[in-house]
């Protein structure tokens, strides 16, 4: 099975390549320039692979929560990449992409939503491998964030950078450690990925879309 999948859900864009369960990725410090960058990358991985669209199975992307832009940009990519060579595609919650960077069975994430709030989940991961929702994607003040059972939990995300002492009081001996600077990354997204590849779990183009949580990009004047 052959993915290609990439992130540009932060400032840093990101590709990776499941190529018969080996994986590749190439990442860059993007800024605001993932349109300009994200297909030529691509096309130098295809390259170093002896690789060409057609031989791929399909593609996935980050699919929020992030930058809205970014999103954007992830999912017409993939849109027009999955219609061109009549593939599927799948798009990965960048939240859950977050826990499979950590190494722990049981991920709290907390990523910069901005005016003050975070994006937040949490999952466990257990017998199957698989991580299970343990709290559903949504965006909330660091000090209402959801309520966790349990300890042994690991924070990551730029929530818990930004908003580091807030959440570590309020989840009070739960957390036992914090995984800094981590951002959602595409090699994590074709981990993922492959396995909803494998059970069938695709779409097609015309009905992959962002996850964007909430339509609201920045405070009004009168709010700040």
């Amino acid at each position: 099975m052959n993915i290609i999948a990439f992130d540009t859900s932060t400032e840093y864009c990101s590709l990776a390549l499941w190529l018969d369960s080996e994986l590749q990725h190439k990442e860059i410090h993007a800024g605001q320039r993932h349109s300009e960058l994200l297909l030529p990358m691509l096309q130098e991985m295809l390259v170093e692979n002896n690789l060409e669209l057609k031989q791929l199975d399909g593609f996935a992307f980050g699919a929020g929560p992030g930058s809205f832009t970014g999103l954007r940009i992830a999912c017409g990519v993939a849109q027009g990449l999955a219609y061109a060579t009549e593939r599927p595609v799948t798009g990965i919650s960048t939240l859950k992409a977050l826990a499979q960077r950590v190494n722990n069975n049981k991920v709290v994430i907390a990523l910069d939503a901005r005016m003050g709030e975070i994006y937040h989940a949490a999952y466990e991961k257990k017998d199957t491998d698989a991580w299970e929702t343990v709290s559903e994607a949504t965006v909330c003040l660091p000090n209402h964030a959801p309520s966790l059972t349990g300890n042994d939990w690991a924070g990551c995300g730029s929530g818990f950078d930004l908003y580091h002492k807030e959440l570590t009081k309020h989840y009070c001996g739960q957390i036992n450690h914090i995984d800094h600077a981590l951002y959602p990354h595409a090699r994590e997204i074709a981990q993922l990925a492959a396995r909803k590849f494998s059970d069938g779990s695709v779409v097609d183009p015309a009905q992959a879309a962002p996850i964007y949580i909430r339509n609201k990009v920045a405070l009004k004047e009168s709010e700040r």
